[in-house]
């Protein structure tokens, strides 16, 4: 191992892991409802319309975050592509990025923190983990908030060794600080600055010191993060005369503090409960590792990884909207700690990983590998055009993982359990999105409908009615009208080379908004599931007959 953690070595292992993970599927998987496609569409006309202040989906005013993420978007589809086109991995380019840089700056904090060996581990860690493989795939905020969070946080870390001992940090870190700091707040307002904050005061109440703050050169670093946020805040405002801003606390953050917004609400523990899955299959030592670091935080490397991860956890546990990948900034940390963990020879912590209550949480970790096993042969059969052969690698990588893992842990080779893990866990990840995601032809209905618009009538203005999914509309056009029964019926009467895409239960209401005598041409039904809502759809593709 040693010659592996040598110079640039580690940086060069860790680029070809993540390339191996993150690359595949990014061509392959389509527009995602519904964040995904909603985030494309209005970086898409942005570009198309040159105006990079105000993000607009259609002609509604998208408030719900930031621009950042919009900028750093229409920077990859100006540089590689068009906003003519549908391709979607030019707008995922910024995840994909992002998730690289996370994992390059998991070890290099780490090994800050901790040592080369820890950092590699930990580094290794992210790059397997579940959620940051769907993140890299998806044209969202998540990726780009992580790699910024793990950047504020990393150089708030070695201002923190410092002060308690550690090597001098590095004459950049404050300023990188800060820089990430503003640059957060462009990609998600203020939840960067709230983990830290909450990391800040965990400390400082810890510590019962508050000095070394002194290090992050708080007066210049405000003076930066407003330079870089204001000018943006100042424009938007004057040109939607302070909506933007008003909508963007009235219609999403308030409401996720408040309640469940858009039925995703959860009780405080769901998050505990999700992570053997999201951090899965590293999170095969979470539990062990949390229990092994509250026991050492006196250690100042695991004091600030737990002060990281636990209140900022907490508060995501209180909030009443939950989704799974909230609490994806606290992953590094958590990394960490399972790194620390098992790098810890010397203090029992092996014979803790090796009791039965280990075992049996191992033991409910293999359950979930092999439920991966599990969906990968059933999901073609339920959702795609039958059993596929590709499934089977995928169920055979979760498998074999499952043994290996406990060929190392009946051993006591915790460390070659977890890189068997990782490796396996990351084979079973490549298959789902590249062999098995895309063949689920069931769940992508707008791939489905836009190919038979193609067929019948190309290049169709379209009119949907029951199916609002923003995939429809990328993979159309800006204008494409998401209404009613009698909008739809309307459209098709005034609108030349026009489609009306109507769900068959209001298929009736848009035939009475038909005037008496038209003929209505039915080209045919698209089945499938709108996983959003979790219902089934058939929508019938209609056209005006000519005279």
């Amino acid at each position: 191992m040693q010659a592996i953690l040598q110079g640039f070595r580690p940086y060069l292992l860790l680029l070809v892991v993540c390339a191996a993970i993150f690359l595949p599927g990014q061509t392959s998987l389509p527009a995602m409802d519904r964040d995904e496609s909603r985030f494309m569409q209005a970086t898409r006309q942005m570009v198309e319309s040159g105006d990079y202040i105000v993000v607009r989906f259609q002609e509604e005013l998208r408030a719900k975050k930031p621009v950042g993420i919009y900028w750093l978007q229409a920077a990859a589809v100006n540089a590689f592509s068009h906003p003519a086109k549908t391709e979607a991995w030019p707008y995922r380019l910024p995840s994909l990025l992002a998730a690289f840089a996370t994992v390059l700056m998991t070890f290099l904090f780490g090994s800050r923190l901790f040592d080369r060996r820890i950092g590699l581990i930990a580094a290794l860690t992210m790059a397997g983990s579940l959620m940051l493989t769907v993140e890299s795939h998806l044209a969202k905020t998540d990726a780009t908030l992580l790699a910024l969070t793990t950047l504020v946080q990393g150089c708030l870390g070695l201002i923190y060794m410092q002060s308690r001992g550690g090597k001098a940090a590095p004459s950049w870190a404050s300023l990188a600080f800060w820089l990430g700091m503003g640059a957060s707040i462009l990609i998600k307002g203020p939840v960067t600055p709230m983990i830290t904050a909450l990391t800040v005061i965990t400390l400082c109440i810890a510590d019962k010191r508050v000095g070394w703050l002194h290090g992050l050169r708080p007066v210049m670093g405000v003076i930066i993060t407003v330079a870089m946020v204001a000018p943006w805040m100042s424009a938007v405002s004057g040109q939607t005369d302070g909506q933007f801003l008003g909508k963007a606390v009235r219609e999403d953050l308030l409401p996720k503090l408040l309640g469940a917004q858009e039925s995703h609400g959860a009780p405080p523990g769901f998050y505990l409960l999700l992570i053997s899955l999201t951090l899965w299959p590293a999170s095969l030592f979470l539990w062990p590792a949390l229990g092994r670091s509250w026991r050492e935080r006196a250690l100042p490397g695991l004091r600030f990884a737990l002060a990281w991860a636990v209140p900022a956890w907490l508060v995501f546990e209180l909030i009443p909207t939950k989704l799974p990948h909230y609490t994806l900034p606290m992953y590094p940390a958590l990394a960490l700690m399972i790194a620390a963990t098992l790098m810890a020879v010397r203090d029992g912590t092996y014979d803790r990983l090796a009791g039965w209550p280990a075992r049996l949480w191992y033991l409910l970790w293999s359950l979930i590998a092999l439920a991966v096993a599990g969906a990968a042969l059933w999901l073609p059969v339920r959702h795609g055009g039958g059993f596929t052969l590709w499934a089977i690698p995928t169920a055979l990588a979760a498998v074999v993982l499952v043994a290996g893992v406990w060929w190392h842990v009946l051993r006591r080779h915790f460390l070659n359990a977890l890189v068997w893990a990782l490796a396996l866990g990351g084979i079973t990840q490549v298959t789902l999105v590249t062999l098995v995601g895309p063949r689920l032809s069931d769940l992508w209905v707008s791939e489905n409908v836009v190919r038979m618009i193609d067929e019948v009538t190309p290049g169709a203005a379209v009119a949907a009615v029951g199916y609002h999914e923003p995939s429809l509309v990328f993979l159309t056009e800006t204008k494409t009208r998401l209404t009613t029964p009698a909008g739809a019926a309307e459209a098709l009467m005034t609108t030349p080379n026009s489609v009306a895409v109507v769900n068959e239960p209001e298929l009736e209401d848009f035939h009475k908004a038909i005037p008496a005598g038209t003929r209505i041409t039915d080209h045919g039904v698209v089945t499938g599931l709108n996983y959003s809502r979790g219902k089934p759809v058939r929508l019938h593709l209609l056209t005006r007959s000519t005279p």
